[in-house]
C-alpha cells in the first residue's frame, strides 16, 4: 500500500507534487509488470529446456533398441553372399549410420542444453592443452593437418573444470580440422597478459565469409554437411560458465583464429 501513501501526501503538497507522483507510480506498476513477465518469460524457458531435455533422452532409449537390432540383422546377412542379401546388408549399413548421426546429434544437444554443474580446480593451462594435442593428434594426422602447439615455460593457472575446458578446445579443434579438409596446419598457441589466459586456436584453412562468420555461434547453424550445429555453440556456453569470453576472426583464403579466453587463478 506504499502507492496510497505516497498519493496522499502528493495531493496534501499540491497539484506538481501529486502529477509527479502519479507519473513515478505508474512508471513503478510497468517496471514490476516487466520483472514479472521476464520471470514468467525465464519460467517458461526453464519448462522447455526441461522438456526438450527428456524428450532428447526418450528418444534415445528406443534409438539404442533399434541400433542393437540393426547391428543382429547386418550380422545375419553378411553371411550370404548372394547379390540380394549384399544390397539388403548396404541397405542396413546405411540406416546404422543415420541413427548413429542422429544418436551424435541428441548427445550434443544434451551436452549443450543441460545443465553445468563445474567442478571447479586449479588447472595448469599449458598441461591442460599438451594432453589435448597429445589425444587429438592422431585424428589431426589422419587428416593430413600438421599441428603445432605453442606454450609459455611456466604454468598457466585457472580456476576452471578441466574436462569442460578440455571438450571446448576440442569442439574448435574438430571445427578446424573439418575445415581444412585436404589438410593443412593447426596451432594451439597459449598466452598470459594482465589477469587474463589467452587460448588461440588457429588453422590455414579456407576460412569464413563474412555473412556466416556472424551467424556461427548461433545455435543449429553451420556450414557443415552433416554438422549439428552445436560444437561453437557450446564452447561459447562452456566458456561464458568460467566467466571468459570468445570470438573469432577470419580472413577468406588465408584461415580462422578463434580467441579464448579465461581469467587466471588468483594466488
Amino acid at each position: 500500500m506504499q502507492w496510497l501513501w505516497l498519493l496522499a501526501g502528493a495531493a496534501a503538497a499540491g497539484p506538481l507534487c501529486a502529477a509527479a507522483a502519479f507519473w513515478a507510480t505508474r512508471r513503478a506498476w510497468r517496471n514490476a509488470r516487466k520483472l514479472s513477465a521476464r520471470k514468467k518469460g525465464y519460467d517458461q524457458l526453464v519448462e522447455i529446456g526441461q522438456l526438450t531435455g527428456g524428450l532428447a533422452h526418450e528418444i534415445k532409449n528406443p534409438l539404442s533398441t533399434i541400433n542393437v537390432n540393426l547391428k543382429l540383422l547386418a550380422e545375419d546377412l553378411a553371411r550370404s553372399d548372394d547379390e540380394t542379401h549384399k544390397r539388403w546388408l548396404r541397405r542396413i549399413r546405411n540406416v546404422q549410420e543415420e541413427t548413429d548421426r542422429v544418436r551424435g546429434i541428441l548427445d550434443d544437444f544434451l551436452r549443450f542444453a543441460g545443465k553445468y554443474e563445474l567442478n571447479l580446480a586449479e588447472v595448469d593451462l599449458r598441461r591442460l592443452i599438451d594432453e589435448v594435442a597429445d589425444f587429438f593428434g592422431p585424428q589431426a594426422e589422419s587428416a593430413g593437418v600438421v599441428m603445432r602447439t605453442s606454450l609459455p615455460n611456466g604454468e598457466v593457472p585457472c580456476r576452471a573444470d578441466g574436462n569442460l575446458i578440455k571438450q571446448a578446445l576440442l569442439n574448435l579443434m574438430i571445427n578446424a580440422v573439418d575445415a581444412m579438409g585436404a589438410g593443412g596446419e593447426l596451432l594451439i598457441k597459449l598466452s598470459a597478459q594482465r589477469a587474463r589466459a589467452i587460448v588461440e586456436v588457429i588453422d590455414t584453412g579456407p576460412g569464413i565469409a563474412p555473412d556466416d562468420l556472424e551467424r556461427i555461434f548461433e545455435v543449429y547453424y553451420s556450414t557443415k554437411h552433416r554438422g549439428t550445429g552445436l560444437g561453437l555453440p557450446t564452447t561459447r556456453r562452456i566458456v561464458r560458465e568460467h566467466g571468459g569470453t570468445v570470438r573469432v576472426e577470419s580472413e577468406v583464403g588465408k584461415g580462422t583464429r578463434f580467441i579464448v579466453e579465461l581469467p587466471l587463478a588468483s594466488r
